[in-house]
């Protein structure tokens, strides 16, 4: 059975779509392969490296990329992370891709010390973390078995 590919987008491709991409590889790495973009790469968000790192996650090597090196990719699922607004800057995949929408604060917009920033990013890492778990069992039960 060929593996399902989903494709997370959010801005920056260094917070929310780094998580769910490491959260549905976990999750469902045998059923699925996961990968994630953003519209505008920016830099992997240290706070995120260390909330993953807090649920047994090593994300300090990924690399954030840019969507458009997913445009000549047959994805099955492209998912937006971010709000409604940028998610609709997501450019149109080619074939039959399903597009689905999920927001998610972005951890980079919380204010405070480390300590308060790292509590408000483990809050919307346990977010993500139910929703891919949700995502996987309602992707899996519409394939064809």
């Amino acid at each position: 059975m060929e593996k399902i590919k989903v494709l997370f987008v959010c801005i920056h491709n260094s917070a929310r779509s780094q998580m769910a991409e490491a959260y549905l590889n976990k999750f469902a790495g045998d059923r699925f392969i996961a990968s994630s973009a953003g519209i505008a790469p920016g830099r992997l968000n240290p706070v995120v490296v260390a909330a993953m790192k807090d649920d047994g996650i090593d994300i300090s090597g990924n690399k954030t990329k840019s969507v458009e090196e997913f445009l000549d990719k047959k994805m099955d699922y492209v998912i937006t992370v971010c709000d409604a607004t940028s998610g609709e800057r997501c450019p149109i995949f080619p074939g039959a891709v399903k597009r689905l929408h999920v927001e998610f604060p972005d951890p980079s917009a919380l204010k405070g010390s480390f300590d308060e920033v790292l509590d408000g990013t483990m809050k919307i890492r346990d977010d993500i973390k139910v929703k891919v778990a949700e995502l996987v069992r309602d992707i899996a039960a519409s394939q064809p078995v």
